[in-house]
């Protein structure tokens, strides 16, 4: 792990800002980590806000809600964030928010909720990881192995984001009746607040809440973690080591160690379907950089192009050479300010040409750096020149699928090689 420039000035200090809906909303079919929903409605069809629009049966998928009430004009290829371009259902808003019945308030007695009531409540919400994998959160709540620790995630190591931040202290008491929820689903026995120690804002707000709030019921231990502010401390195995020293075997996941490990923002998630009502249909998106005149952490529904929010945030100090979306590490560089927000949608950062620095790739010199550094035990170099030699069957042996795409290796190298893409490109070709 390595200490980088935080940049999360800019907006650790600033209040949730609710944006309005856009006139116009674009939400892709592909938001998730598994099978592509398919349409459930069709072109010139009226829809409500919340109403489900595409879904799936595969096992491994999430349906996907309207963030918008109005009439769909069309379904069709749109550029998207991560994928390029993806089939993407485009509703035009009528302004008026005319909410689905699914969605109203209802007396739901909360205690009376059956396990797998929850799960199908969270499914059925198109609930996903929010702090950017994207896994449906309904099948890590349905593990095939026992787990009896709960881990929340509220590191937010990626430098610029905040948004993880802001969610701990304005909304720690919704937080903390998500990790109820999630208790009662899987007889957890320990629950583990993971915080970074430059968050202290958040650490000062948790401690207080609880210190009255989950502290021994249904006999569940609670403690809060305060993490250094390394990077990538967010990662779920990284987590996992720091706080419980335990190692999750390479080709293995969290729940083969006992663990579930959870973000903030999918907590609260769980929190608003069972409470509320309330499907995924908007999230939590920091817009920020040093091209923004007023960096914000802004509610925004899902499918609202980006280059609304950067209009939102008011006109720009400086063009910028580069706009990403997610955090500058694991973000992905946009070709246009028209990709929409999606569920997995953390920031979008604008980068002068003061923030960036161009290089050019150069040969592996065999520092080790990369190895040294790598947070799940890779040798990115090797991947890397073994890609170069189009040799699949030795790149497969240096494990490729175990990378979590950091970016770490990439940023600590002196030779500048694009070991990451290389690493994507061996597992693409490897799987």
């Amino acid at each position: 792990m390595v200490k980088l420039e935080e940049n999360k000035v800019y907006t650790e200090h600033l209040h949730i800002e609710r944006m309005p809906a856009p006139v116009r909303v674009y939400i892709p079919l592909t938001q998730h980590i598994g099978r592509m929903t398919s349409p459930v409605v069709n072109v010139g069809e009226d829809v409500l806000l919340g109403q489900k629009i595409a879904d799936s049966d595969a096992a491994v998928s999430s349906p996907i809600h309207a963030s918008v009430s109005g009439k769909i004009s069309a379904i069709q290829n749109w550029p998207h964030p991560i994928t390029g371009i993806s089939k993407t259902i485009i509703i035009e808003n009528d302004g008026k928010d005319r909410l689905s019945p699914n969605c109203c308030l209802t007396s739901r007695e909360i205690d009376k909720i059956s396990i797998d009531e929850l799960r199908c409540i969270v499914r059925e919400a198109g609930i996903v990881g929010m702090g950017g994998a994207g896994f449906p959160t309904h099948i890590k709540l349905t593990p095939p192995k026992a787990v009896d620790t709960l881990i929340l995630n509220g590191a937010e190591c990626e430098p610029y984001s905040t948004g993880d931040s802001r969610l701990m202290i304005e909304r720690g008491r919704e937080i903390i009746e998500g990790v109820r929820l999630v208790v009662h689903c899987l007889g957890i026995r320990y629950v583990y607040f993971a915080i970074e120690d430059n968050k202290t804002q958040a650490i000062t707000s948790f401690k207080a809440l609880l210190d009255r709030e989950i502290e021994g019921e249904h006999n569940v231990r609670i403690k809060l973690i305060v993490l250094k502010s390394h990077y990538p401390q967010g990662g779920e195995k990284q987590l996992i080591k720091n706080i419980l020293k335990k190692e999750v075997p390479a080709g293995k996941l969290p729940f083969d160690v006992g663990v579930l490990v959870q973000n903030v923002g999918t907590i609260l998630a769980i929190y608003e379907a069972v409470y509320k009502n309330k499907p995924l249909y908007e999230r939590l998106v920091t817009v920020t950089g040093d091209c923004v005149e007023s960096p914000k952490n802004l509610l925004v529904r899902i499918g609202s192009p980006i280059k609304d929010l950067i209009e939102f945030c008011g006109s720009l100090r400086r063009e910028p050479v580069k706009i990403i979306i997610g955090g500058p590490m694991m973000g992905v560089a946009q070709y246009t300010e028209m990709v929409p927000v999606i569920k997995t949608s953390t920031a979008v950062l604008l980068l002068s040409s003061g923030k960036m620095q161009r290089y050019k790739e150069d040969v592996c010199i065999r520092c080790g750096e990369c190895v040294r550094n790598c947070p799940v035990g890779l040798q990115p170099c090797l991947i890397s020149l073994a890609v170069e030699r189009e040799n699949w069957d030795l790149a497969k042996l240096y494990s490729p699928l175990d990378c979590i795409e950091c970016g770490l290796c990439a940023y600590l190298c002196p030779a500048k090689r694009n070991l990451v893409q290389s690493i994507k490109y061996a597992k693409l070709r490897t799987r």
